[in-house]
């Protein structure tokens, strides 16, 4: 298993276990995005299940940027971080920026993407949550797009005795040039991915309410 895409393939294996949680996963990407050969990816983070639903569009080359507790998870905590995965201790403001240039130090040497959720947790039905500003200052250190990505609603969708849960869209959207962005334009990049993200979510989850069961 080349280093490089340790977290692509063991992506593989957990888009084959959402079947298991009788979830119908569909992946579509964008076509441009899939001509990128950098980006920071950042998806919206709803649960646990995203593990297993991201995991349908997740590309080669890329490695995700979670907070460090999530290494004392029994098991998942030792993969996450033997996967080539990076921990950032959000709870401290000035380690976690120190964290971001060194993550941006990384995609220059290794010429890896990263995959961050700017909500910070999950958002278990609360809807959005408000996005941090990490990577967003990371694409724009590192000069590189960022690239949406989208699951429809999986709050309260799955259901352990019962074959079937229904279907879940997972979408790479279009990339977002962050050239015309300078630090000082964090927010605004912010923004600009935000309202790309929330419209999309409303689409697919609209799509789905119109799909027949």
């Amino acid at each position: 298993m080349g280093s490089k895409n340790r977290v692509y393939y063991i992506g593989k294996v957990f888009h084959q276990v959402s079947r298991l949680f009788g979830l119908s996963v569909e992946g579509r990407v964008n076509d441009i995005a899939k001509t990128v050969p950098q980006a920071v990816y950042v998806a919206n983070h709803q649960n646990n299940f995203d593990l297993f639903t991201l995991a349908a569009v997740v590309p080669q080359g890329v490695v995700t940027v979670g907070k460090s507790s999530l290494k004392w998870i029994p098991f998942f905590g030792q993969l996450y971080w033997a996967s080539g995965n990076i921990l950032i201790n959000r709870n401290n403001r000035v380690k976690a920026i120190a964290t971001i240039d060194q993550v941006v130090a990384g995609m220059k040497k290794t010429g890896l993407s990263i995959w961050m959720f700017p909500e910070g947790t999950r958002s278990r039905g609360r809807g959005w949550l408000p996005f941090k500003r990490g990577a967003f200052h990371a694409a724009i250190q590192a000069g590189v797009p960022v690239i949406p990505v989208v699951c429809s609603n999986t709050h309260k969708q799955v259901h352990l005795n019962r074959w079937s849960n229904g279907k879940v869209i997972v979408e790479i959207l279009a990339p977002i040039d962050t050239t015309k962005f300078t630090e000082g334009d964090v927010q605004a990049l912010l923004e600009e991915c935000q309202t790309q993200m929330h419209q999309a979510k409303a689409r697919l989850d609209k799509e789905l309410e119109q799909t027949p069961s």
